[in-house]
This record gives structure tokens, sequence and C-alpha cells, in this order.
């Protein structure tokens, strides 16, 4: 009907199917789930589509819709079964910061291996099983310390804000460095490297003179300035917790 409205597929139950002599073989969701990933870690988000996969499978694409019934369907499973990856305690240990550290470590590797995954994710609302069971941990880390629901959530969204923003800027530097052929040393040496030197020699901005002059971070690994970064935000909501009224 027209007006039908679409139902989550963490809603909607599996198809269950079985091969045999003479009939069609049967697939499942995380068949087609586990495709499309390999072909947008491979390709990129683009390049998924049900012809495509279903050429993979070796089969028909009107099949899969019985399977995954809409893209947007496709894009919930691609996402969870990613964020799958993120191996974690069965719990929080009661160091807020060492579990939080971990946590954002490995969201990390796993933007990193799937570099579609970070755009889509905070492209779309989405509440699939594992990605709950990431937040719940985040949210889980904060508890017991004398916060309420608002102050967890958004000490948890500001972390979430950090790790994906800090995964899209080396996501980006790497496409980059494909894309031109320079590892981001070559990059920032001879390409950037001229008209940085221009810009000092100018003295036009010399706050950012001091910051190409000065700083003590401009080499760090891209693993070592997350940690960084992820060490200030992490210093920022220790403060803003001690700040907090006492609360009964």
């Amino acid at each position: 009907m027209a007006d039908e409205k679409p139902t989550s597929i963490w809603m909607q139950p599996e198809r269950q199917e079985r091969s045999g002599p003479g009939r069609r073989p049967g697939y499942s969701r995380e068949q087609v789930t586990r495709t499309a990933v390999r072909i947008a870690d491979a390709e990129g988000l683009d390049a998924v589509t049900m012809r495509r996969i279903a050429c993979d499978l070796g089969t028909g694409a009107m099949s899969l819709y019985r399977y995954v019934p809409r893209r947007d369907d496709l894009f919930d499973l691609m996402i969870d079964l990613a964020m799958s990856e993120v191996e974690l305690p069965d719990g929080p240990s009661g160091d807020w910061r060492a579990d939080l550290t971990l946590l954002a470590g490995r969201v990390r590797a796993a933007g990193l291996r799937h570099p579609w995954l970070i755009a889509l994710l905070t492209s779309r609302p989405t509440l699939g099983p594992n990605l709950l069971r990431v937040h719940e941990f985040a949210l889980g880390a904060f508890e017991g310390i004398g916060l309420d629901i608002d102050d967890i959530t958004g000490f948890a969204g500001m972390l979430d804000d950090y790790v994906h923003s800090a995964i899209r800027r080396e996501i980006g530097w790497q496409e980059e460095a494909r894309r031109t052929g320079l590892d981001p040393e070559r990059w920032k040496r001879d390409y950037m490297g001229p008209y940085v030197r221009q810009v000092v020699e100018s003295g036009a901005f010399p706050l950012f003179n001091r910051s190409v002059l000065e700083s003590r971070t401009a080499h760090l690994t891209p693993e070592e300035r997350f940690r960084q970064g992820l060490d200030r935000i992490l210093d920022a909501v220790a403060a803003l917790i001690a700040a907090l009224p006492a609360r009964p």
C-alpha cells in the first residue's frame, strides 16, 4: 500500500531457506551483508548495489530483496556488521577513562578497516544491536560517578564526535595519498612545502607561523595524534565532571 510505513530491519524476521537437489541455493541476510561490506571495502560505497551483490553471489538481484527489502536496510546491516568487530569486555571496569580509551581505540580500528563506515554511520540514525552494545558500554563507563543521564549521554556524545571526526580526517589523508600517489610526508614536503614556506616568509599569519615552526606534535604518527586528542577530550570531561554540583 502507498501509505504503508517502512519497518526497521531489526523488527523483520530473518528469511529461512534451505538449498537442496533441484532447488536454487538459499542465501541469508548475513551473506548479503558480508558481500556488501566486502565490495564497499574494496571499491567504495557507491559500488554497493543489489545488482553488484547479486553478481558476486551468482544470483538475480530481485531475489535478494527477499532478504534485504531496501537499500537503507542494507546500510543499517553493513554498519552493524562492521561494529560487531569492536571487541569489548562484558562490562565497564569502573575506570571510566581506561574504558573510554579502550573503546575509542577499537572504534578507530574498525573505522580504518572500513573507510566508508564513519561517513555512513554519521549520516543516518541507526540502532542495530552491535551499535547499541558499543553505545551501552560507553554510557556504562560513566555510571556510578554521580552523573545524571543527560550528563552521561552528553559526555558520550562528545567522545563520539571526537572519535568520528578524527577517523574521517585520517581516512581523508589516506584517500588523498592514494589519489596523488604521495605519502603524507611527501605530500607535506613536496606539494604543500613550497607554499607553506612562502606563507611563513610573508609574516602575514604569525600564529600559523608558530604552529609550523614551534609545534612539538607535527611529526606524531596518526595513532599518536589520535591518542593525544583523545587524552585532551578526556581531560576536558574530567574537568567538567569535577565542576558539576554534587548530587544526592
